[in-house]
């Protein structure tokens, strides 16, 4: 039972992690313009230097949403943490982590959002050829994974 707990915990701070990164790093997108790379991420677009992401007008709303869920989620996934310890001190023998497992079904929900708007909205960059995603776009996605089946464990996990 000691494993699992410290397994669900690693598993709980590297999806912490993950979020961090891939809500600070500027590489949703990537492109090529002439030769050279362009990466576009939810804060600045970045060749050689960032500078401040220009979205259509029509797009800056679905923006500031994705920046919100995202942020959202990083919020909630901390706040799992600290609930977790703390259950893991307080709670009695037998009960069931169920605080943190919904904490953790909420940063699911945002992560689950802020991707999907995302995804829906973002799949060019304009000026660019050859655009895909790039690594903070699939480690959002991860932890839509890590996140879901974190809480899920959180809520059958008994504590012994």
């Amino acid at each position: 039972m000691l494993v699992l707990l410290a397994g669900i915990f690693v598993v709980h701070i590297a999806t912490v992690i993950m979020l961090f990164v891939s809500t600070i790093a500027n590489v949703w997108m990537v492109g090529y313009y002439n030769t050279q790379e362009v990466s576009s991420g939810l804060w600045l677009r970045c060749n050689k230097s960032c500078t401040q992401l220009l979205v259509a007008s029509s797009d800056e709303a679905s923006l500031k949403t994705v920046q919100a869920f995202m942020i959202l989620s990083i919020i909630f996934s901390v706040i799992a943490l600290v609930v977790f310890i703390v259950q893991l001190f307080t709670l009695e023998k037998g009960k069931r982590f169920y605080i943190t497992g919904a904490v953790m079904l909420v940063c699911w929900l945002c992560i689950l959002i802020g991707v999907s708007i995302y995804t829906a909205r973002f799949t060019k960059l304009p000026g660019t050829t050859r655009v895909h995603h790039g690594y903070c776009f699939i480690l959002a996605w991860i932890c839509f994974c890590f996140s879901f089946i974190i809480s899920i464990l959180y809520l059958v996990l008994r504590k012994k």
